[in-house]
């Protein structure tokens, strides 16, 4: 099913079961080679979501700011996008341009991701896509700047949303995550993987 909320356009299920544990498999694969870790705000307040990447470069957090580094925090290279999200990202965005960053976010209990923009790419004129893997969260959409009236919808395992256009500059975040809602990940918990074009 194919959604438009605020330009963002939101396609619920578009990833059956076998498709989600492939995915997870590949998200596996990149955490023993570039390991899960938990960055700091600039303010040096820990984020609660602990996060890796793949692709060209990865996105990192720490006291200097919020930047792309070419490698992962331990001083090795950050892993290849995986096939099965390169194909998600074509088929959905339609566009020949692959994404130079597969952020992973990994959500836990307690964690979840304040009103943010997607600002630290060269550009707004390429989509960031999400997809949402394990147990369900709770997705809000407010404006271009912040404040105002927001909307909220549950995005589920196997939801995938393209932030394309205008959408690109709102305010987006996830108030909290319905633990246990799915059995997709042994110990519970969320990800979420967003490609987004760096350079």
């Amino acid at each position: 099913m194919h959604a438009h909320i605020r330009g963002f356009d939101v396609y619920k299920g578009q990833l059956n079961s076998a498709a989600q544990a492939g995915l997870v498999a590949d998200v596996r694969d990149i955490a023993k080679q570039a390991p899960m870790f938990s960055p700091q705000t600039p303010y040096g307040k820990p984020m609660s979501v602990r996060m890796t990447s793949a692709g060209a470069v990865g996105w990192y957090a720490d006291r200097s700011g919020y930047r792309y580094a070419p490698t992962h925090p331990d001083g090795g290279p950050w892993p290849p996008i995986p096939a099965s999200v390169l194909q998600l990202w074509h088929t959905l965005t339609g566009l020949e341009r692959a994404p130079d960053c597969c952020l992973i976010n990994y959500y836990g209990e307690d964690a979840r991701m304040g009103m943010h923009q997607d600002k630290d790419e060269a550009s707004f004129d390429w989509p960031v896509l999400s997809v949402s893997l394990g147990d369900a969260g709770l997705f809000r959409i407010g404006n271009t700047t912040r404040g105002g009236k927001t909307e909220s919808l549950w995005l589920e395992s196997g939801d995938v949303v393209v932030m394309g256009g205008a959408a690109r500059r709102t305010y987006h975040g996830v108030d909290r995550i319905r633990f246990g809602s799915s059995s997709l990940l042994p110990k519970g918990g969320r990800i979420n993987l967003t490609c987004r074009v760096v350079f």
